[in-house]
């Protein structure tokens, strides 16, 4: 992914945003009809629909026996059903799940390769679909939705997924001028909130003694001044921190 998106910049003169992979989603709205949604940001409200089903995948996994307990809790971290463990002679397992496909795409194989010391393969083909309790979570930058950071989450999960995506967004968003707000919603009700602080100029580190009130002054316009700039300022973000999120 690095690799394309570098080439695509300097070969293309391209700014390239990255977005986490996702799979499609099949909702069926209170009036009966059923759509397709391939984006997170395009998934209606909650009180909108009725059901969604999401796609699950048959995964095969050949594993030297050893990692086996490490590959068990990282597919239950996924949930993944447990089908059957099948042993052979040359000291590998073959250890059967069925999983959520949108489990399965981000960021599985990496940690299969991680907890298996790099020896464990994975093959998955597409099962079926299956109702599941899923949201929508929003992410606001100085109150601006950023579609790009939109994601469906399995319910229980939500409130964790939200407070890491927002604490990794402060870390890797630059402080600006102005106080900066993070927010993971779901629907109107905000599950997690951070604020990047402004970044501070001593408006009287040229004042020496004087008059107090001289320095008040200053630094009553200072603060009148950053809330005009975070009312109409836009956060820049680095392309990067796209991917940075992604990687859990």
């Amino acid at each position: 992914m690095d690799i394309v998106r570098e080439r695509l910049e300097r070969e293309f003169d391209l700014d390239i945003v990255i977005t986490s992979p996702t799979v499609e989603y099949h909702i069926v709205k209170n009036s009966g009809d059923e759509t397709i949604v391939e984006r997170a940001s395009d998934m209606p409200e909650a009180n909108t629909y009725k059901e969604i089903s999401e796609p699950w995948a048959t995964l095969e996994i050949i594993s030297p026996k050893d990692y086996i307990g490490n590959i068990m809790d990282i597919a239950q971290k996924k949930r993944a059903t447990y089908k059957n463990t099948e042993y052979f002679d040359d000291g590998r397992a073959l250890l059967k799940y069925e999983i959520p496909l949108a489990e399965l795409i981000v960021d599985f194989y990496d940690q299969l390769k991680t907890v298996s010391s790099g020896y464990a393969s994975m093959n998955y083909e597409i099962l079926n679909w299956r109702q599941a309790d899923l949201s929508k979570i929003d992410i606001l930058i100085a109150e601006d939705k950023v579609d790009a950071l939109s994601f469906i989450v399995f319910t229980p999960k939500a409130g964790a997924e939200g407070r890491r995506i927002v604490e990794r967004l402060k870390e890797l968003i630059p402080r600006q001028n102005f106080e900066i707000k993070i927010q993971a919603t779901i629907g109107g009700s905000i599950i997690a909130s951070e604020r990047i602080s402004a970044l501070r100029k001593d408006v009287t580190a040229k004042l020496y003694g004087g008059d107090v009130t001289r320095k008040n002054k200053l630094l009553d316009k200072q603060k009148k001044g950053k809330k005009r700039m975070a009312r109409v300022g836009k956060v820049q973000i680095p392309s990067d921190t796209f991917i940075q999120v992604l990687k859990s």
